[in-house]
């Protein structure tokens, strides 16, 4: 590989330093990833790494490289549907991903202030926080959504955007290539695409936050230079005064995407009031969901010990519902053959995931659904390990307790207090 670092890109249509393709493959292998259509691996390209990354930069600096198809994959989601996520092959990867570092320069420093998504430094954390500090602010919410956005978004201006923002031939030429590439289904079958960017790929985030800026970011802020607004990629939440400002915002958006090919869904897309102490109820409802967290009224305790009504997001029934159906996979009442500390530490990892995020704000109501979801099948577990508690589930459940009790670090639910009691926790 040392040759590839250190050559030039001297005789080539486009000067595409040999660095940068190198750099591209340490962030794909970072990021590890699932094969494409070519079946080939991440282990399987490092075999001949030096083989295959002179190819990429060979066919990317001749302008001969094209896009092989990208192979679709079905995801379920939480509210009942599937969502289409493209991946692309290891070396399309890394060609995406050199253009995104050529790109991401001239583009990050015009981003908004008010977008979060796929943007350094910046979190769905950040995004939620910032939302939760206007809702106490402004009574009125616009929850925005844009109907199978990432199928449908169009390519002109995608387009038209990224040649305003380089002057690179060949990042224009690839990006055109990329958003035309066909999708291979399940059935081998192509799917061809005059628009549309899939999720998945490494190109796609900044594609899609460029789209945006100009469709909604910058045009909102020049419209509307007073509403505040926070966007994580496709998914938005505007803030709004007074309830005939929110529905003036909401028909200008709706109007806006619809000359750009898209529109808002029709049963997602809401006005919401904030309601909290001191604020009338009015017709709306007064809940909605953004980025995992659902807003709505809910009591506070204040420092000086006194309970108030505000409005606050906590994790939301959905993600709820995806821990749930996570954790009844582990069969952890089955798992007698590892030892306690054993399943501690297969699932360790990914309660503390859910913690750092779901438990930064209102984290009580997390805490608590982790004791109901995960103690309960730790009494499972107790009681077939071991035969003396095999017919006294209030044993083994005080048995657990014990164990909390003595070592409450081992599972990091307990650490943050989703401890058993010795009592009935919940119903597996």
């Amino acid at each position: 590989m040392s040759q590839i670092v250190t050559s030039g890109s001297s005789g080539k249509a486009f000067d595409i330093p040999k660095t940068l393709v190198w750099e591209a493959y340490l962030k794909v292998r970072a990021n590890k990833g699932a094969a494409g259509v070519d079946r080939q691996s991440l282990a399987d390209f490092a075999q001949d790494e030096k083989k295959n990354l002179y190819k990429i930069w060979n066919r990317m600096s001749s302008g001969s490289y094209f896009p092989p198809p990208v192979r679709a994959v079905e995801i379920p989601k939480a509210g009942g549907g599937v969502r289409v996520l493209g991946v692309p092959t290891v070396a399309d990867r890394i060609a995406q991903t050199v253009v995104a570092m050529t790109l991401e320069p001239s583009v990050e420093p015009v981003f908004h202030d008010d977008s979060y998504g796929y943007r350094p430094g910046r979190s769905a954390l950040d995004a939620v926080a910032v939302c939760r500090d206007r809702c106490w602010r402004s009574q009125w919410v616009i929850d925005l959504d844009i109907r199978g956005f990432f199928d449908n978004v169009p390519h002109t201006p995608i387009l038209r955007a990224v040649g305003k923002h380089t002057d690179k031939p060949w990042v224009l030429l690839y990006v055109q290539r990329w958003l035309t590439a066909p999708v291979q289904r399940a059935d081998g079958t192509l799917e061809t695409r005059d628009r549309g960017t899939p999720q998945g790929s490494a190109i796609s985030p900044l594609l899609s936050n460029l789209f945006m800026h100009y469709a909604f970011d910058d045009w909102l802020a020049r419209m509307q230079p007073l509403v505040r607004f926070e966007r994580y990629c496709d998914d938005a939440i505007v803030h709004c005064v007074t309830e005939k400002q929110a529905h003036y915002i909401l028909r200008s958006i709706k109007e806006r995407l619809a000359r750009l090919g898209l529109e808002l869904h029709p049963e997602k897309t809401k006005i919401v009031q904030c309601v909290q102490e001191g604020r009338d109820r009015t017709r709306y409802g007064v809940e909605f969901t953004f980025l995992g967290y659902t807003f709505r009224p809910r009591y506070a305790r204040l420092r000086d010990g006194r309970w108030k009504s505000g409005f606050l997001p906590a994790v939301s029934k959905s993600a709820k519902k995806s821990m749930a159906a996570v954790i009844r996979g582990w069969r952890l009442g089955r798992r007698t053959d590892l030892s306690f500390r054993e399943i501690a530490a297969m699932i360790n990892r990914v309660v503390a995931g859910w913690i750092n995020y779901y438990g930064r704000f209102y984290k009580s109501e997390l805490i608590s659904f982790l004791a109901d979801r995960i103690n309960p099948h730790l009494v499972r577990w107790a009681m077939r390990k071991f035969k003396h508690l095999h017919r006294w589930p209030s044993k083994a459940r005080k048995r657990i307790a014990q164990i909390a009790s003595q070592y409450q670090g081992m599972f990091v639910h307990w650490r943050h207090g989703a401890l058993p009691t010795g009592s009935t926790t919940g119903a597996v």
